[in-house]
């Protein structure tokens, strides 16, 4: 069992994208706002099996669904 505290770094690595601060801030200001109708793994910009991976850790409440929270809120602002 994965015991490790994730991050936005890793949580970015597991979706495939640049994960090093630059990356993941580029990526937050390209795709933000995102509308608040609008879930986040829902929005257009992500592909089939990134969307899945974020719906299913938010729905059945895996370790990834705080950095998940924490990503959400950032792409609202």
């Amino acid at each position: 069992m994965d015991t490790s505290k994730h991050s936005l770094a890793t949580l970015f690595e597991q979706l495939g994208l640049a994960s090093d601060d630059a990356g993941i801030e580029d990526f937050i200001t390209r795709y933000s706002p995102l509308p608040r109708e609008v879930a986040l793994q829902d929005a257009p910009f992500w592909s089939e099996s990134q969307s899945h991976f974020l719906e299913e850790g938010l729905e059945e409440d895996s370790d990834w669904a705080e950095v998940i929270d924490e990503l959400d809120a950032r792409m609202r602002h």
